[in-house]
């Protein structure tokens, strides 16, 4: 990813000047190309007003010879007929000439632009990818979306149509000013005096604009977040009767965006009109001065004569003048919407991860799998989770956590990957600070299946060698055997090359985690974290799966968090929590015989309600209470 600077006051630098500086390499061939382009399109097309106002006085007025700048005296016809025929072929081959550049211009100035986005949105999303799991629960996905999408989009239409029409600007004002200053430098003076007026009119639109164009960016987010969560809820609404509550809810976020894209259209639709007026305000007076001076009334005490045909070549070069400042509205617009996108895309951009490699941290190495969480805690949203926890786990041990609903035990262990970074202590490996080994070795190291697995849009056998890319086929296919998928894969339409469609929609969610758990076998890590890896299955496909993962976990430490009981009865070792600190830890039979929570818990599961404390009961409605809003455990 590229390398970001700032200004003098911390604020990012020019966003367009940066994307050009520092995503451009592989494209700026190609803006040199559209550059020279526009450049040669703009040359010729000042050519036909100066021909047709030679013309005037030249061939149907005779009252200056017919010279052509740059062209030699030689190739002029000495008759009238045929120097109008002379006049017609140079604009003929001007027109062929602008138009050829024309399309080289946009060629260039397109590939530039879609090259630097290619390179921009790839960069964004890599951004994205390496930032903390803390980061995507505080923000929609509809936002996210926004950025990667729309913000981008914005920044590469400015590039392909804001930088030509920049540069066809410049030429075009240097060209023309360059024409009218020899043509007649008095009437120039008159043509320039809109220009002051001009300038102050733009700046105060960039001024009021900008906001505006702000908050229609994020109103879009707001939009693209209620859309996705619509459309990712569908079968929740449908099944209770939401429809007509979902399309109110479109319908407010759409008033909000309409609402700010008005806002910012006032402003718009009042720039331009604005600009109209005074650069046509400023015409007449050029066409004024120039008419009376045509018939011999010079004002201003200007003195010398002007011909009608150089007042004719004059007052188009006259429009032409004009009409570039006109069109540079649209471009300052279309930069105040690039730029309040490009303010979007760079806070993503410019944003250090939480969770990072040290500089020159080694990879992990794994020897026994021992792990060590030493007087671990960690806060979410400044609301303690994981309090004071110590304790060590034998390599190869099969450890149980349990407790109640919010009691920390996903957490704890998302810690173990780094998910999250311990806010005070450590979390070691075989006596390795994983904080100061490399993340992509941890991961590797760790695999993980939770009881929402998440299936890409492809095929199973895609899914199931998803971070095992170079598995071949015959490896997936017994990664499925051990997961006890490749029966129910196996009599899907394609077996292994079936898609599953978006999220596995086509497929059950016990289909879906037996799949997940494939997957991690596949991996073959060292270290298992199983976060209710069988929740969604039927007891008997559960007790399948289950003898196949004690299978797989008899040489690797392992970590099963369930709410049944049951499915950690038979582990060597059971670690209870409630409010984020370990309460019990012991065997099933260690931990029955202290009556502690695990106790209860497990009266609770057999039905054995009555022999419940009331103190309990009453803590139990306490967790319910205080459990974290975003369902976290």
């Amino acid at each position: 990813m590229c390398e970001r600077t700032s200004g003098a006051e911390g604020q990012p630098r020019n966003v367009v000047w940066r994307l050009y500086t520092e995503y451009a390499d592989d494209g700026r061939r190609y803006a040199a190309l559209g550059t020279v382009a526009t450049l040669v399109g703009r040359t010729v097309s000042l050519v036909p007003a100066l021909v047709i106002g030679l013309a005037v006085d030249a061939v149907f007025l005779a009252q200056r010879p017919y010279n052509l700048p740059f062209v030699p005296a030689d190739l002029i016809p000495a008759d009238a007929t045929g120097q109008l025929y002379f006049s017609v072929t140079v604009l003929v081959v001007a027109t062929a000439v602008g138009a050829v550049a024309s399309w080289v211009e946009d060629w260039g100035w397109s590939v530039f632009a879609q090259r630097v986005q290619r390179s921009l949105r790839v960069d964004a999303y890599d951004a994205l990818q390496r930032q903390e799991l803390a980061y995507f629960t505080r923000r929609r996905t509809g936002d996210l979306m926004s950025v990667l999408n729309n913000d981008v989009n914005a920044l590469q239409t400015f590039l392909e149509d804001g930088l030509s029409a920049t540069v066809w600007i410049l030429a075009t004002v240097a060209g023309i000013g360059a024409i009218l200053v020899g043509l007649n430098p008095a009437l120039t003076a008159i043509t320039l005096l809109p220009i002051p007026l001009l300038a102050a009119f733009t700046l105060a639109f960039t001024r009021i604009v900008e906001p505006r164009y702000l908050g229609v960016r994020e109103e879009i987010g707001d939009l693209n977040a209620r859309l996705e969560n619509s459309v990712s809820g569908i079968e929740v609404i449908k099944t209770q009767g939401g429809e007509s509550f979902e399309t109110e809810r479109v319908r407010e976020a759409s008033e909000s965006y309409l609402r700010a894209s008005l806002a910012a259209i006032r402003v718009r639709i009042t720039y331009f009109p604005g600009l109209t007026l005074i650069s046509g305000a400023g015409f007449a007076v050029t066409f004024l001065v120039g008419g009376l001076w045509v018939l011999g009334v010079a004002p201003f005490g200007f003195s010398g004569t002007l011909t009608p045909g150089a007042f004719v070549t004059f007052v188009i070069y006259a429009q032409q003048f004009i009409w570039p400042i006109i069109r540079l509205g649209d471009v300052v617009d279309d930069y105040e919407r690039a730029k309040t996108a490009g303010l979007r895309v760079d806070e993503l951009l410019g944003r250090d991860a939480a969770v990072t490699d040290r500089p020159d941290a080694p990879d992990l190495t794994v020897t026994d799998g021992a792990v060590t969480f030493a007087d671990v805690s960690f806060a979410y949203r400044e609301q303690p989770v994981i309090r004071d926890v110590d304790v060590d786990i034998a390599g190869g041990a099969t450890v149980g956590v349990v407790g109640p609903t919010g009691a920390g035990k996903s957490t704890l262990l998302k810690l173990l990957p780094r998910l999250y970074d311990a806010d005070e202590g450590s979390v070691r490996i075989d006596g390795q600070d994983i904080r100061d080994v490399t993340i992509r070795s941890l991961r590797q190291s760790i695999g993980y299946v939770s009881q929402d697995p998440f299936l890409f849009y492809g095929t199973v056998a895609e899914n199931i060698r998803y971070g095992t890319f170079d598995a071949t086929d015959e490896e997936v296919e017994r990664a499925a055997e051990r997961a006890q998928a490749a029966e129910f894969v196996r009599k899907l339409p394609d077996g292994f090359d079936t898609p599953v469609g978006e999220r596995g929609v086509k497929l059950s969610g016990g289909q879906r985690q037996r799949l997940a758990i494939a997957r991690t076998m596949l991996k073959d890590p060292e270290i298992l974290i199983l976060d209710e890896a069988t929740s969604a299955v039927d007891t008997e496909t559960e007790a399948l799966i289950q003898a196949s993962l004690r299978e797989f976990a008899a040489d690797r430490t392992t970590f099963v968090i369930a709410h049944r009981l049951s499915t950690v009865r038979n582990a060597g070792r059971i670690l209870v929590l409630d409010g984020g600190r370990v309460v019990d830890d012991g065997s099933h039979e260690d931990l029955l015989c202290a009556d502690g929570l695990y106790a209860n818990l497990w009266r609770v599961q057999v039905g054995d309600v009555q022999s419940l404390p009331a103190e309990f009961l009453e803590r139990a409605l306490e967790r319910q209470s205080t459990i974290l809003s975003d369902g976290d455990e």
